[in-house]
């Protein structure tokens, strides 16, 4: 049996949670800050908390965060990728 239909769908999965996993973090930290941003109490730390990830964001994506927000996901779906294809060839070997 070929091993090439399991690695191309091992492959396709890893890259599509790695991709989707920090876009979800970067919406739950928005999210978060938010929120607190319409607490009383913590008004100026949620502000300044969505202000940073903001900067922080578009320093990857050249002053847009949203482009940020993509580069960091598609890294980390490359990486992702690259380390399924790296745990697929060593489980080659080891048989």
């Amino acid at each position: 049996m070929s091993i090439l239909p399991h690695l191309i769908r091992s492959l396709l999965l890893a890259i599509t949670f790695s991709f989707i996993t920090p876009l979800l973090l970067i919406a739950m930290g928005l999210i978060t800050f938010a929120l607190m941003s319409h607490l009383p109490l913590i008004q100026s730390s949620g502000e300044f908390g969505c202000n940073q990830i903001l900067k922080f964001l578009a320093t990857f994506g050249n002053g847009h965060p949203l482009q940020g927000c993509l580069v960091i996901a598609l890294t980390c779906s490359l990486v992702g990728g690259l380390f399924d294809t790296y745990a697929c060839c060593q489980n080659l070997r080891s048989n």
